[in-house]
């Protein structure tokens, strides 16, 4: 097996009247790792399923190894050497991972030889920096081991190239030096070239040679990765120059003061089991207190007991007063959220945007006039949060469902954050928004901190932790396992935490 040089050439897909892909030209070298990125919508995902056969381009050329190809299908790709880690799980859950790697290929004979095809899947296994049972089923690993399983996969496809899509998204620093450490040991040796989809600059600093920006679909911006800056890359992907931010890591002295007191929490997972056990947290006027761990520790049920949506044992308090998360205690005690997939979790989507703006004050004054809502009221709040908390829409009476994933994002954060927010709960807030509206996201959150609020965020990001909190506690088998200040944090001890490792 060796590296594939790949070569893209005024790259043009439409869909209907919308161009996804103008002119994109690109070159990957044979033997290197080459970083592809772009804010959402930017075209990354319809590049690479052009490359991967899913959709075929309405002009330009391809070209591997200096010949021109046509990649009409995915089998096509799969024959050129082509493969790709999909950022969502492609594994068959009831089925070990030998027999999920063994059953992928192309073309399977009428009678497997099982025992030829574990001595060449474990030929592989034995040079990964990782150990992986290959007879556990996929059902029970966790989100990590199924990503390595995911790249254990491709090399046993015998891919030449390899496209990675936000891969490090479900694992612990440790197990992203893993990973991407081994892709571009692959590509040194000339064994595999690679395209790294990322939003992460340390990630692309770290381990890509050259790097291309896409912005509305077309590149705006390629070169070696030690000739651009990280602010290079970031204004070429969204257009403008960056703004500076005021003070992110300049925080006010936190005082001793708490705002929200968790005691002896217990929650049941949807299987009946306990997913959070004997958790006890504090969290101070003023302070970001950031929940790292690796999806599926206890995270979601944690968050989902603390604003009601989810039975819990314990004692859940704001300054002193019982809190259940009831419509009533949530206005009077100050507590809002910001929740993973907002559209799913805190809109309905079939409603206006104006009407989901006023999801939690359509019943006091000055929306509700005696026994009436004002529509006037309504509406006259609507335009300002859209205004002040920069929404794109098609208009205030536009379903909430035909907006865009960022633009949701800071509907949710305009109707959360103009209530008296004293105690914020935010669970992966920026999960799959793109660059701008994750800056904004942190914006506000930083506001909300500044003004005195408490606030607790959960996020498998562990880079966005250390940039906005105060405080991290690691989280690991429902239970918190570590704690640590914001300024004295390591990134790899807390990585062995969220692994489960213990560190002395």
């Amino acid at each position: 097996m060796s590296a594939l040089k790949l070569e893209l050439s005024n790259m043009t897909k439409r869909f209907g009247t919308t161009t996804a892909l103008n002119q994109v030209s690109l070159a990957v070298r044979a033997g290197s790792v080459h970083a592809l990125l772009g804010e959402n919508g930017a075209g990354k995902s319809t590049l690479v399923k052009c490359l991967v056969g899913f959709y075929q381009p309405d002009e330009g050329a391809i070209s591997v190894d200096g010949q021109l190809k046509q990649i009409a299908s995915p089998k096509d790709a799969d024959a050129l050497g082509i493969g790709m880690v999909y950022q969502h799980f492609t594994l068959v859950p009831s089925m070990t991972i030998a027999e999920n790697l063994i059953v992928s290929g192309a073309k399977l004979p009428k009678l497997i030889d099982w025992r030829r095809e574990l001595e060449r899947l474990t030929s592989i296994t034995t040079t990964l920096p990782f150990s992986i049972d290959l007879n556990v089923r996929t059902s029970q690993l966790s989100a990590g081991e199924k990503q390595k399983a995911e790249l254990i996969k491709q090399l046993y496809l015998g891919r030449r190239l390899l496209i990675l899509d936000e891969p490090t998204s479900v694992l612990t620093p440790g197990e992203a030096e893993q990973v991407l450490g081994y892709v571009r040991e692959l590509t040194e040796s000339g064994r595999l070239s690679a395209i790294l989809i990322t939003h992460k600059f340390d990630e692309v600093r770290r381990y890509a040679d050259d790097v291309t920006v896409l912005r509305r679909g077309a590149a705006v911006r390629s070169g070696p990765v030690n000739c651009l800056t990280n602010g290079q890359m970031a204004e070429a992907m969204i257009g403008a120059p960056l703004t500076q931010e005021s003070g992110r890591r300049a925080r006010p002295a936190c005082k001793h003061n708490p705002v929200f007191t968790v005691r002896n929490l217990t929650v049941k997972g949807d299987i009946g089991l306990d997913a959070v056990k004997g958790l006890d947290l504090d969290i101070n006027e003023g302070e970001i207190v950031g929940v790292a761990g690796v999806s599926g520790n206890g995270q979601m049920e944690m968050v989902e007991a603390l604003m009601g949506q989810r039975d819990r044992i314990g004692e859940v308090k704001v300054r002193g007063t019982d809190f259940r998360g009831t419509r009533s205690e949530i206005a009077s005690l100050g507590v809002y959220g910001l929740p993973q997939e907002p559209l799913k979790n805190a809109c309905v989507p079939s409603m206006s945007l104006s009407e989901n703006l006023a999801l939690r004050n359509f019943d006091r004054a000055p929306l509700q006039k005696g026994i009436f809502l004002d529509r006037k009221a309504l509406m006259e709040q609507a335009q300002h949060l859209v205004k002040q908390f920069k929404v794109k829409t098609g208009g205030l009476d536009s379903r909430m469902n035909t907006l865009s994933g960022g633009n949701v994002q800071r509907a949710v954060l305009g109707r959360e954050l103009s209530q008296d927010v004293r105690v914020l709960i935010a669970s992966n807030p920026t999960f799959g928004l793109d660059f701008l509206a994750c800056e904004e996201t942190h914006r506000r959150i930083l506001e909300a901190r500044n003004t005195g609020a408490g606030v607790l965020l959960v996020s498998e990001d562990l880079d966005e932790l250390l940039s906005l909190v105060d405080r991290v506690v690691v989280m690991s088998a429902g239970r918190i396992v570590y704690e640590v200040s914001a300024e004295q944090a390591e990134k790899q001890v807390i990585g062995k935490y969220m692994a489960g490792e213990s560190v002395n």
